[in-house]
């Protein structure tokens, strides 16, 4: 393949040690990271035209720039190229689809009296963290089974064991009643321990200890405890006679992991056994892996999967051998605090077996998804069809743009952009604009069309800046709508077209105002209004369109609001200026974190002296 002057200058310097490179279009965006031992090896293979996927020959035709991270060794390399992906979410890279982290069970560990609740950040703060799982329904169906067996804290009321009353989760069996004194918290934490090992597939060791506990309290005359306990052990033996037994109590803990593939669509499965027990499983789902090998595909699963998860197992079972295994394995040692991490591919035995039950549980997962996305891009295709029909637009609208204005009264006006791709809304492209030249009272009107000039401004600049080489764009506002919604009446939809001929584009955007009372579209120099059937598709996804305005708009004026009234209550203090407030915001974040600073602490801030931070002290106490 033909490289441009630039680029042969780049691959005639490239160093020869391990390390990252970044692939760059003419638009400076990365488009795929990669790392190798030897990086001049690595980055010319590309160029080669012989042996490569028609996916690498479209991926080289963009390459304008070449950057690189030299490191010491391959492990640093592996390390920084999980970093970077993360980062960037380059299009030629293969990547886990789903933007969002996934769901945890999180158990308090480091509380006396430890609850148990759903999170997607692992934070190190003494907690124990269990999964991941693929949906957040997932989560709170295993926990509707656990707080029957354990019943654990759930409310914030501080736990003395002195108060005269329980709530009615104790009522009900839900809680265990530590704040009346029912459970002490040697006992409420052995409860949560249990779970706990519950959760890591050792069921049988806490039934064994539950039955001595039920003999002894019969034999003490007990019998209302030994009932309770009675119910708790037929509760996990239920739990327990689901779980398929799969090897010996001496088989290392294992995650198996299978991959099934069609129409450009990749589904990793992933059986999770603790204890000899397949205690769950959950699917994940990978994007841009339509033309790339499987032994690759499975790899980049590796790296970004166990990359979050909190528990690495003894042992990987993969379907086939990949290249990076023993470099994988080296960094997966160091997450599990330099105990041992085998992968390895089972070919007979029982192992090989399961692997393959995994293989069908895989495949028939990705069966469901495809059927699922289909019948929802069905859908979208309807919807925009029907629109396309109902606002006689020249052909379907694949990309709407929606705005919303949100003030309380003429306070933090803010705007909101949002844009729906192909029915669908793409988060990364939503904008918001805080609205500068209305003040006092409010002005819907007036707000609008200065955030639509905005708008239409920044795609102007957008198209100056695409003609210079190397430039980058921001792609909200490079590319045109074709169809813009306002949220409101015919006041907002003359703003709107107002804005539109200043920048010459009126007539060539279809425009049209959703007005929320009866659901009416009001059209530009039209006096009647459409009423789209309440069962309309079309009528659907606009309504998904303007409440997803509202819900962005709202929020973002929430935020500003609150930032306003932390400023507030430091302009009422002597030698506390705008710079200073701001400074003082920046680095704090809340009033009350200022507050609780020493005089060195907002002394230390950018511009602050420390008369100032006594002054500032003063008046807040």
């Amino acid at each position: 393949m033909s490289a441009s002057e630039h680029l042969q200058t780049l691959l005639a310097n490239l160093p020869t040690r391990p390390g990252c490179y970044l692939m760059k279009n003419a638009a400076g965006e990365i488009i795929y990271v990669g790392k190798a031992i030897n990086l001049r090896q690595r980055v010319r293979s590309y160029f080669h035209e012989s042996g490569q996927t028609p996916k690498t020959r479209r991926m080289v035709r963009e390459i304008a720039d070449i950057e690189w991270i030299v490191v010491e060794t391959e492990l640093e390399a592996l390390l920084l190229e999980m970093n970077l992906i993360k980062k960037h979410r380059p299009k030629y890279n293969v990547r886990l689809k789903d933007d969002k982290r996934y769901p945890y069970i999180k158990v308090h560990w480091a509380d006396p009296f430890p609850k148990v609740t759903v999170t997607r950040q692992l934070v190190n703060d003494g907690s124990r963290y269990f999964g991941p799982y693929a949906s957040a329904w997932a989560v709170h169906q295993t926990l509707d089974v656990l707080r029957r067996i354990f019943p654990y804290l759930t409310c914030d009321r501080p736990i003395t064991g002195q108060d005269a009353r329980p709530c009615l989760y104790y009522d009900i069996k839900l809680c265990a009643g530590p704040c009346i004194g029912a459970i002490d918290q040697a006992g409420y934490r052995q409860m949560i321990a249990d779970l706990m090992n519950f959760l890591n597939g050792r069921g049988e060791e806490i039934i064994e200890r539950l039955q001595k506990e039920m003999e002894q309290a019969a034999e003490a005359l007990r019998f209302e405890k030994a009932a309770r306990l009675r119910d708790q052990i037929q509760a996990l033996q239920a739990v327990i006679e689901k779980q398929k037994i799969t090897f010996g109590q001496d088989m290392a803990d294992s995650d198996i992991l299978a991959m099934a593939r069609s129409d450009g669509e990749a589904c990793v499965q992933v059986f999770f056994i603790r204890g000899g027990k397949l205690i769950g499983r959950e699917y994940f789902v990978l994007e841009n892996t339509a033309e790339s090998e499987d032994a690759e595909i499975l790899a980049q699963f590796l790296k970004q999967f166990y990359a979050e998860v909190p528990n690495i197992p003894e042992q990987l079972m993969l379907p086939q051998e990949i290249e990076e295994a023993q470099i994988i394995s080296q960094w997966l040692r160091t997450r599990r605090g330099g105990e041992k991490v085998e992968i390895v591919v089972p070919r007979q035995g029982q192992a090989h077996e399961l692997l393959k039950m995994a293989l069908e549980n895989a495949q028939e997962t990705l069966n469901i998804l495809k059927a699922r996305w289909q019948a929802d891009t069905h859908r979208q295709e309807e919807a925009l069809t029907e629109l396309q029909q109902a606002l006689s637009l020249p052909h379907p609208p694949n990309r709407i743009e929606c705005y919303d204005i949100s003030n309380t009264q003429g306070m933090a006006i803010v705007g909101a952009m949002v844009v729906f791709e192909q029915g669908v809304p793409n988060k990364s492209l939503y904008r918001r604009f805080n609205i500068e030249s209305v003040r006092g009272m409010p002005d819907d009107f007036a707000s609008m069309e200065e955030m639509l000039r905005r708008r239409f401004r920044r795609w102007q600049v957008s198209q100056e800046t695409a003609a210079q080489p190397g430039e980058k764009v921001d792609r909200a506002f490079a590319i045109l709508p074709d169809l813009i919604v306002i949220d409101g009446g015919k006041g907002q939809l003359a703003r709107a077209v107002k804005v539109l001929q200043e920048f010459s584009l009126y007539g060539q955007i279809p425009l049209i105002a959703l007005a929320k009372q009866q659901e009416e579209i009001f059209f530009p120099e039209r006096t009647e209004s459409l009423l789209l059937p309440r069962t309309s598709p079309a009528l659907y996804l606009l309504q998904r369109v303007r409440d997803e305005a509202h819900r962005f708009g709202l929020t973002a004026h929430r935020q500003r609001r609150k930032k306003l009234g932390m400023a507030s209550q430091l302009e009422a203090i002597p030698g506390i200026g705008p710079t200073r407030r701001k400074a003082l915001l920046r680095h704090f974040g809340s009033i009350e974190a200022i507050r609780q600073a020493s005089i060195e602490e907002l002394a230390s801030v950018p511009g602050m002296t420390r008369a100032a931070a006594e002054q500032l002290k003063a008046h807040l106490e």
